[in-house]
C-alpha cells in the first residue's frame, strides 16, 4: 500500500505533468487562435459546429458544445453547436445496424453542410469512428479540426490540428479542455465583445 507521503508525491507529480502539458499550449497559440477564428467565421456565416469523440473525449465534446450553445462567460445569444455523442438512440441504432465505425460519419451525412466546422477528439489519434467522420466531413466541404495526442492517423486527416505531445490519456484530456475553454472565450469575445460576465451577474454553474 502507498504511504501518505508517497500518495502526496503522486499528486505532486501528476500536477507537474499536467501543468507542463498545459503550458505547452502557449507554443501552439497560433493554432488555437486559428481554430477560434475559423469557428468565429463559420458562426458569422450562419454555419454550425459539430463535435464528437469517445469516452472522456465524448464528454469533452459535449462540454465544449454546451459552452457555445449556452454561455461561456457572457450572457449572449446561443451559438449552433452540437455534440454528436449526446443522442444515445442514434449512437446505438447506427452502431447496431451499420457498425460502430459509422456512429459519427452517418450522423454527419444528415447534418453537415459546406462551411460547417467539424471537430473530432481522440487522445490516441487512432479512433476509427472519429477518423471516418473527419474524412466524411472533408468530402462534404466542412472545415475539419482534430484535438489529439502525439500519435495516430487523425492528425493527418484534419485540416487544423491541436496535438498534445503526450500519450497519457488523462493529461491529454486536461490540455484539450484548457484549449477548449480558451477557444470558447476567444470566439465569444470576437462575436459579442466584452460584455458583463456571467460571474458578475451571479449566474449559477
Amino acid at each position: 500500500m502507498r504511504t501518505l507521503r508517497s500518495k502526496k508525491a503522486v499528486v505532486a507529480e501528476q500536477v507537474r505533468e499536467s501543468t507542463s502539458l498545459c503550458a505547452n499550449l502557449a507554443g501552439q497559440a497560433d493554432t488555437i487562435v486559428q481554430i477560434a477564428e475559423q469557428m468565429t467565421k463559420a458562426f458569422r456565416q450562419g454555419k454550425k459546429v459539430l463535435l464528437f469523440g469517445n469516452g472522456g473525449s465524448a464528454a469533452d465534446a459535449e462540454h465544449i458544445a454546451c459552452e457555445l450553445a449556452g454561455k461561456f462567460t457572457l450572457f449572449r445569444d446561443p451559438l449552433p453547436a452540437i455534440a454528436l455523442t449526446a443522442n444515445t438512440s442514434s449512437l446505438t441504432a447506427i452502431g447496431n445496424d451499420f457498425g460502430y465505425e459509422e456512429v459519427f460519419a452517418r450522423q454527419l451525412r444528415g447534418l453537415v453542410a459546406k462551411g460547417d466546422v467539424v471537430i473530432g477528439l481522440s487522445t490516441s489519434g487512432a479512433s476509427a469512428n472519429v477518423i471516418s467522420a473527419i474524412e466524411e466531413a472533408n468530402r462534404r466541404g466542412a472545415i475539419t479540426m482534430a484535438f489529439t495526442g502525439a500519435k495516430g492517423k487523425l492528425k493527418d486527416s484534419a485540416q487544423h490540428v491541436l496535438s498534445i505531445p503526450s500519450t497519457d490519456t488523462p493529461r491529454i484530456q486536461e490540455a484539450h479542455m484548457l484549449a477548449g475553454h480558451i477557444i470558447c472565450g476567444l470566439v465569444e469575445e470576437s462575436l459579442f465583445g466584452k460584455a458583463e460576465s456571467a460571474h458578475s451577474k451571479g449566474a449559477r454553474s
